[in-house]
This record gives structure tokens, C-alpha cells and sequence, in this order.
């Protein structure tokens, strides 16, 4: 079975009705991993697959929970390749929260993301905290969980701002990604302006 294969049978299972209500769709999945790739600190295989779906699957039978959890192990070493590399990362999704964002495949992927920063919320910030929380703003505001802060709540009414700031998450990906794993290669983005 090609990895295509692999991911389309991941998706109907994740995506089915009869997971746990907490448990991450498809798109919340790929933001989950793809956060979970950039957190310095690897997160246990065990730990991340259970928090995934909140409490264990219904599986068919044994092999069904191998396929399965393999595919995700396949899914996040696939993201970690393409952070990695120098393209902007390409989400499973528009970047747009549309008429609906609570609606929106976008809403679902950040949402997911910062469930995977939850996992290991103290780590993302130790080193550069600063520079962390200006490049996931975007992220934040996308995942629509903070709207009761006043900030983002003035963010979330300017529709415009919004979709100029979730246009930029493939590349804040990367810059985050380097941030993480290679600090002394900054993004341009990132370096001080002079004056």
C-alpha cells in the first residue's frame, strides 16, 4: 500500500463518527504533528498517539491499530522532512478561515497545533520566548481558542488583518522550526533591523 494509500485510510478513520468526541480529525492531526515535530523536546511516541485520540479506538483488531499508528509515525516523520527542507511547508488545508471559521479545515489545523504546544508548553518558550509567541500569534488567532483575551478578540474583528496573518503560517512554520532546532541558522525574518 503507497504512503497516499496509507494516508487516505488514516483520514477515514480519523475523521469517522464514532471516535471519542476529544479525539483529533485528520486536518487537527496534521497540525498536532506538525507542532509536535517542531517542539524541541520528542515527545514519546506512547504519550502523543493516546492524547491524539483521548481514550483508545475501537479497533477492528491488532493489526488495524498497527496500520494505523504506524501511518501516524509515517505521517509525522513525513512533516519533520518537510520542515526541515528549505520549502514552506504546504497544510491539508486553505489557508482561509472563510465565512465560518469555526466551520473552516484552517480553524481545525491550529487548533490541533496548539494541542500539540500544550503537550510541551513550557519547553516551546524556554529559549526565545519572545520571538515563539510573536511567530505563533498567527496560529493562536487561527485556533480561535484565545478569542476571549481583549487582543485577540480585536484581532478576530478585522477580518482582513486575520487572513493576512494566517496567509503567513507556512512560512512562520519553517522560522519556528529553525528556532527550534537550529538557533544559530535565524531566519532573516527574525533578525534584529537595524535602525
Amino acid at each position: 500500500m503507497s504512503f497516499a494509500e496509507q494516508l487516505a485510510r488514516l483520514q477515514v478513520f480519523l475523521d469517522a463518527d464514532d471516535l471519542h468526541e476529544e479525539a483529533l480529525d485528520y486536518i487537527a492531526a496534521h497540525g498536532y504533528l506538525t507542532a509536535l515535530c517542531i517542539c524541541s523536546e520528542q515527545v514519546p511516541e506512547r504519550e502523543w498517539i493516546d492524547a491524539l485520540f483521548s481514550e483508545p479506538p475501537k479497533y477492528k483488531d491488532g493489526t488495524e491499530r498497527e496500520a494505523i499508528e504506524a501511518t501516524l509515525v509515517q505521517l509525522k516523520a513525513h512533516i519533520a522532512r518537510q520542515l526541515a527542507s528549505d520549502e514552506d511547508m504546504e497544510l491539508p488545508c486553505e489557508l482561509d478561515l472563510g465565512e465560518e471559521p469555526d466551520e473552516s479545515d484552517l480553524r481545525g489545523w491550529c487548533i490541533g497545533f496548539m494541542e500539540g504546544v500544550f503537550m510541551r508548553e513550557a519547553i516551546w518558550f524556554e529559549d526565545s520566548e519572545e520571538e515563539v509567541s510573536e511567530l505563533l500569534l498567527p496560529i493562536m488567532v487561527g485556533s480561535g481558542l484565545f478569542d476571549e483575551q481583549p487582543e485577540f478578540a480585536d484581532i478576530a474583528d478585522n477580518p482582513e488583518l486575520v487572513d493576512e496573518m494566517v496567509a503567513q503560517i507556512p512560512e512562520l512554520l519553517t522560522a519556528l522550526y529553525l528556532i527550534c532546532h537550529a538557533p544559530e541558522e535565524k531566519p532573516a525574518l527574525l533578525k534584529p533591523r537595524r535602525h
